[in-house]
């Protein structure tokens, strides 16, 4: 009983791991967006900004600070989206298949409304 305790104190420190590194790349990216920004005096676009991921790889591509930014926000938004997943991984490693089930759901939802929101 004790090594599986251990096992989820280990999966519980992975999981805030995880959101930790998640925060850190991202605010890495925005801040680089930010010096790009200052640098370059400017966005690096006129009228339309991109609103597309393809778009938005495209500007990273060409050293636009505005898609950098954006970049670093989407991997913001993906952190949580992570964390979900690792949970999944923790509670399948616990055993309890109610909890799997349950936050596979929210990760169905989530997906569905990322999908929407980024279709709509």
């Amino acid at each position: 009983m004790n090594d599986k305790k251990q096992e989820m104190n280990h999966v519980e420190l992975m999981i805030g791991r995880v959101l930790q590194i998640g925060v850190y790349i991202s605010a890495a990216v925005i801040i680089l967006g930010i010096l790009l920004w200052i640098v370059k005096n400017g966005s690096g676009y006129g009228q339309e900004l991109p609103t597309h991921l393809s778009a938005i790889f495209s500007g990273i591509a060409a050293g636009r600070p505005y898609a950098v930014l954006m970049f670093g926000i989407f991997l913001l938004i993906l952190t949580p989206v992570l964390r979900v997943i690792v949970s999944i991984y923790a509670f399948a490693k616990e055993g309890d298949r109610l909890y799997v089930i349950i936050t596979t759901v929210v990760l169905v939802i989530l997906i569905v409304g990322m999908t929407i929101g980024y279709a709509g």
